[in-house]
């Protein structure tokens, strides 16, 4: 495992170089997202940032986008407006970022929240929007954005997708209800360990056919970003726990903001995992095939520890995984470039 001096130790060698030269985040107006993304840019390096973000979220991140050119000007943040809860602008994004990139060396994917104790709220699509969020959305953003992922560079495109990594168990995918839409399979931790196995089962098979890209499905433990607000209604029993209890027990045991920011600015340009970015001396980490040093499926806790899960995942590839994609493309099928 690397330690935090390693990590500060390699993130202090990003340069013009070193560092993504066009990175795609969605999500980062709040949250790991923010923070990695302003962690990226204080590296002082010449770089290109697509920031997707939804419309009603402009207003409050200008002065975020402010911020990021004052800490950096070589660095250029370009605001991408999308509601990507929706899959038709997610394939809209993801067409108009690939009309102006050949060539996108890194995605790094946050949104969503947890629904905890919410009923279903489906979008204008027919899809639960926690779901959308959370895997659909994701699976769309990495297919549409696969060709330029995938075009050569001086490292290996990367993919860091923020959720559950590593908490995988054998049988947690309800593989005849997928989408949780038979009454009582729909919770907030049914939810969670549902979306979060969907989206290791996707990444496994794609890091299989795109050896060309590093996938890391990453878990952030306790990080006190605020998330644990969203999808929750004021006045309600479950609102009033968050606010008042929840809420201040995530900041008594959170992991430091700083800390964090530099944990995933590790996991989105070492080559601890795989065989790009930022030089790695020593062990390297494991993936979820057991393999050290290649490239893969890594999945990585909150310390940026491997946690390859390797009973778990063996078991959802055989039983799971052809049933999920066939699913998941299902969905898909009307949103992806033909």
């Amino acid at each position: 495992m690397p330690t935090h001096a390693e990590i500060l130790t390699s993130n202090a060698l990003l340069n013009d170089t070193t560092t993504p030269l066009i990175s795609v985040f969605v999500g980062a107006t709040s949250g790991i997202g923010k923070l990695t993304l302003r962690a990226l840019v204080a590296t002082g390096a010449s770089t290109r940032i697509y920031l997707v973000g939804r419309p009603s979220s402009h207003a409050r991140t200008q002065p975020f986008l402010d911020e990021l050119h004052t800490l950096n000007p070589r660095a250029t943040v370009i605001w991408t407006e999308a509601e990507y809860s929706l899959l038709s602008e997610t394939r809209r994004i993801c067409n108009h970022i690939l009309a102006k990139e050949t060539r996108i060396d890194l995605l790094f994917l946050t949104a969503g929240y947890a629904p905890m104790f919410t009923e279903r709220q489906e979008t204008a699509e027919g899809i639960e929007i926690t779901q959308s969020l959370a895997y659909y959305s994701r699976v769309l953003f990495i297919l549409g954005l696969l060709p330029a992922l995938k075009a050569k560079g001086e490292a290996p495109g990367r993919v860091v997708s923020v959720l559950g990594g590593g908490l995988e168990t054998k049988g947690g995918v309800v593989l005849d209800d997928i989408d949780l839409k038979r009454p009582g399979n729909f919770s907030g931790p049914g939810a969670q360990r549902q979306y979060l196995g969907l989206n290791s089962v996707v990444m496994d098979r794609l890091a299989e056919e795109n050896p060309e890209v590093v996938f890391l499905h990453a878990w952030p433990g306790w990080v006190d970003t605020g998330n644990v607000h969203r999808g929750v209604r004021e006045g309600t029993v479950w609102g009033v726990f968050v606010r008042w209890v929840l809420a201040p027990l995530i900041g008594l045991v959170a992991i430091r903001n700083e800390v964090a920011a530099q944990r995933y600015l590790f996991e989105a340009t070492s080559a601890y995992y795989g065989g790009g970015g930022v030089e790695w001396r020593g062990k390297g980490g494991v993936n979820v095939k057991g393999e050290e040093g290649r490239n893969g499926l890594f999945l990585v806790n909150y310390k940026g520890e491997c946690t390859p899960n390797l009973k778990a995942m063996e078991s959802l590839r055989e039983n799971a995984r052809e049933k999920v994609w066939e699913h998941t493309m299902r969905v898909l099928d009307q949103y992806l470039v033909k």
